[in-house]
C-alpha cells in the first residue's frame, strides 16, 4: 500500500447525549494491546461522553444547594488503586455516572476528576498548586527533595525555564538527543543479527540509558555502564510508576529498595561538588553544565543534592521512553499497512503515527494538585487545601473527544498544543508558564526516530509464540514478554 492509497479519516464528533454516552460506553472498542478486550472497552472507552456538567448553575450561588460529590464506597482506595492501575479511576467514573468523585488515598481525602473541563482546572495555577499534591513518601521516590516538581509560583517558573531552554527552545539540543539515540540503536543491530532472538524491550532500555547518559553528559563512563545498568534500569521502570511496587516503597514495607536512587544520587552529588571546586568542567551547553551553572532568583547555585536530583529527573524519563517505542512496534505488527506506509519518508504521517502512540499507550496515569483557596467549580465547592487528582489516561480515551477511542487510529492527525485539553498524554496548558511537561517535544522526537528506525533501517520478524498482553494494574505497563523480535536484518537502503 502506498501513501496515495491511504485516505485520511478525521474523527467525527461523538454523540453528546447521556443516553448516547451510555450506549458508546457499552459498545466502544478496547485498547488493542490489552486483555481481555471486553473489560477494557467498558473501562476506558466512551464512559464520560455527555456526563460533564454544563457549568455553574443556580446551585453555585448557594453552597447548601450544591450537588454532593459522589463518594467511593471504600473507606480508603489505596490498595484498590495499586491493584487496578489505570482502570481504577475510569471504573469509578463510570459506576458513579459522574466525571467527579471523592475517596481517600493513603488516608488522605481526594477529589478525582476527568475530562477537558477538569484538565483546564488542574492546570490553572492561579487556583491550584503542585506543592503537597503527592504524598512526600511517593514524591521522594519520583523526583527528589527540592526538585522543580516540588516548587510553585515564581520559583517554579524560574527553575523550569532552565528545562524549557534545554528541552523546548534549544532545537539543536533535541536534534543531538535524537542523533545519539540513533547512533546507539544502529550500534546494537549487528549483535541483534547474530543473536536471532532479540528482547526488544530490554534492548531499548539499554539504548535509551546510554542515550540519556551521553546527552546529559552525566559523569558515568560508558565503560562502567554495566555497573550502573541496574540503577538506571530501575529509573526507567520507576518513572511515572504508582503500582503495587511503588506502594510497597512508599509505605515503607521494603525500606531497602530505594537504595537504587540513593546510590546514583551519591555519585552525582560527588560530581557536582567536584565541579563547584573547579576539579571538573562539564561540556558547555550540555544539561550537566546547565544544571551546574544554574542560579536561583537570589543568585545562588543549586546544592549538590538538588542538582543531582534534577539530573536524575532528566535521566529517568529519557530511559523510560523505550515503552513508547515498544508499543509502537506492537502496533506496527498489528497494522502492517502502516509499516509499508512509513517506509516512504513522510514526516507528517510519521508524526500522526507517533502522536497516536502517545495518546493510546498506558503511560502517565494521573496528576495531582491542591487548591490554593476555596472556589466553586462546575457547581461543586472546592475547599482550600483540597487534594485533586486528574485522570490523564482516561481523558485521552474519552469517547466524546476521540471517536472509537479504544482503537489505534493514526489518522486522527493529533498535535499537542497549549489550547488542547483533551489530548493530555503529558499534561495540558502552557509549557513555559505552567506545569505541563517540558519534555513533550523531545519525547515525540524520540518516538518518531524509533519508529523510523523500525520501518526504514531494519527488517525483522515478530514470533507469534509470545505473550504481548498488558496488565493495566502496572503503571506504566508494557507487554508481558517485553516483545521479542527475530531474524533482524538491514534493509537494503539502510545497509547501502
Amino acid at each position: 500500500m502506498n501513501q496515495s492509497e491511504f485516505h485520511r479519516q478525521p474523527d467525527t464528533p461523538a454523540p453528546t447525549s447521556t443516553h448516547a454516552a451510555s450506549h458508546a460506553s457499552a459498545h466502544a472498542s478496547a485498547h488493542p494491546l490489552a486483555e481481555p478486550p471486553a473489560s477494557l472497552s467498558q473501562t476506558f472507552s466512551g464512559e464520560l461522553n455527555g456526563l460533564l456538567p454544563a457549568g455553574s448553575s443556580e446551585a453555585a450561588l448557594n453552597p447548601a444547594r450544591m450537588p454532593a460529590i459522589p463518594r467511593s464506597p471504600s473507606f480508603d482506595d489505596t490498595f484498590n488503586l495499586a491493584r487496578e492501575g489505570y482502570g481504577f479511576l475510569s471504573q469509578r467514573f463510570r459506576s458513579m455516572d459522574s466525571p467527579i468523585f471523592r475517596t481517600r488515598l493513603m488516608l488522605r481525602d481526594v477529589i478525582c476528576l476527568t475530562g477537558p473541563d477538569a484538565a483546564r482546572l488542574i492546570y490553572d495555577d492561579d487556583r491550584l498548586t503542585r506543592v503537597g499534591a503527592m504524598p512526600q513518601m511517593v514524591l521522594r521516590l519520583i523526583a527528589g527533595k527540592g526538585s522543580v516538581q516540588q516548587l510553585d509560583g515564581a520559583a517554579h517558573r524560574h527553575r523550569k525555564a532552565m528545562f524549557v531552554r534545554m528541552l523546548v527552545e534549544d532545537r539543536t539540543g533535541i536534534d543531538r538527543l535524537v542523533a545519539i539515540f540513533r547512533r546507539n540503536f544502529i550500534e546494537r543491530v549487528p549483535d541483534w543479527i547474530r543473536w536471532g532472538a532479540v528482547p526488544l524491550g530490554a534492548e531499548l532500555d539499554l539504548i535509551l540509558i546510554r542515550t540519556a547518559l551521553a546527552w546529559t553528559h552525566a559523569p558515568i563512563d560508558a565503560d562502567e555502564i554495566d555497573r550502573d545498568d541496574a540503577l538506571l534500569a530501575a529509573l526507567a521502570e520507576q518513572a511515572g510508576h504508582f503500582g503495587r511496587r511503588r506502594l510497597t516503597l512508599s509505605l515503607g514495607l521494603a525500606p531497602g529498595l530505594p537504595g537504587w536512587r540513593s546510590a546514583l544520587e551519591r555519585r552525582l552529588k560527588t560530581a557536582f561538588r567536584q565541579i563547584r571546586r573547579g576539579r571538573q568542567a562539564p561540556l558547555p551547553g550540555t544539561p550537566m553544565a546547565m544544571i551546574a551553572g544554574y542560579l536561583d532568583p537570589k543568585g545562588r547555585p543549586l546544592s549538590p543534592t538538588v542538582a543531582a536530583g534534577e539530573l536524575i529527573n532528566l535521566l529517568g524519563p529519557i530511559a523510560s521512553l523505550g515503552r513508547y517505542i515498544l508499543f509502537a512496534a506492537v502496533e506496527l505488527e498489528r497494522h502492517p499497512e502502516w509499516r509499508e506506509i512509513l517506509r516512504v519518508p513522510d514526516d507528517r504521517l510519521l508524526t500522526d503515527f507517533s502522536e497516536e502512540v502517545r495518546r493510546s499507550v498506558p503511560f502517565y496515569p494521573f496528576v495531582g494538585a491542591v487548591a490554593r483557596t476555596g472556589f466553586d467549580w462546575n457547581g461543586h465547592q472546592i475547599r482550600c487545601g483540597q487534594w485533586l487528582l486528574f485522570d490523564l489516561y482516561g481523558t485521552c480515551h474519552d469517547e466524546a473527544h476521540f471517536h472509537n477511542a479504544g482503537e489505534f487510529r493514526p489518522l486522527r492527525e493529533l498535535r499537542h498544543g497549549p489550547d488542547d485539553y483533551s489530548f493530555v498524554a503529558q499534561g495540558a496548558g502552557s509549557v513555559k508558564d505552567g506545569h505541563r511537561c517540558p519534555g513533550e517535544e523531545a519525547t515525540l522526537s524520540i518516538i518518531k526516530e524509533g519508529v523510523r528506525l523500525l520501518t526504514t533501517a531494519i527488517d525483522y520478524d515478530m514470533p507469534r509464540e509470545q505473550d504481548m498482553s498488558v496488565s493495566l494494574a502496572d503503571m506504566p505497563c508494557r507487554p508481558k514478554d517485553g516483545v521479542v523480535i527475530s531474524g533482524v536484518r538491514w534493509q537494503e537502503t539502510a545497509a547501502g
